[in-house]
């Protein structure tokens, strides 16, 4: 494996193999990024959320484990039956960010709910019936004043 192919396995931004090449005096031939994993571009989304937003997100994992007992206990919002899990699937990273209110709330700040739903650099909406219940879950969220969207690295 090649250093840049470590590098975008380790999600470590253009910007910087650059520099280091430029550092260590390797010249590089310009060629196109390649395509950053789903666990890469949540990392790059909850940095660029935190550094440029103030925002703060979490993992939002998904699942069913058996207490003692052997009854199922499901994790992740909008989890809470396996029939409500196949019409609506609550995005990957959670969290909130800082909005500062006008007029009637002057000098207050509140906290916006966020949501995304990271994807592989190269991915693109197909509309299926998993990518749906995605989109319902960012839908539902939108309409009731939240910023959720589907991501590919960016906040």
């Amino acid at each position: 494996m090649d250093l840049i192919n470590w590098a975008h396995r380790w999600a470590i931004p253009q910007q910087a193999i650059d520099e280091l090449l430029n550092l260590s005096g390797i010249e590089q031939q310009q060629t196109a990024p390649l395509p950053l994993s789903e666990a890469a571009t949540q990392n790059n989304c909850r940095l660029d959320a935190s550094n440029n937003y103030g925002a703060q997100l979490w993992r939002n994992n998904v699942g069913v484990l058996y207490d003692d007992r052997g009854v199922p206990v499901r994790f992740r919002l909008a989890n809470e039956s396996q029939k409500m899990n196949k019409k609506i699937k609550s995005s990957d990273l959670i969290g909130i960010r800082p909005i500062v209110i006008m007029p009637g709330h002057i000098g207050q700040t509140i906290g916006q709910f966020v949501a995304r739903e990271c994807k592989r650099s190269i991915w693109t909406y197909k509309g299926s019936d998993h990518e749906a219940a995605q989109l319902r879950f960012i839908t539902a969220i939108n309409n009731l004043g939240g910023d959720a969207k589907f991501s590919t690295g960016e906040f």
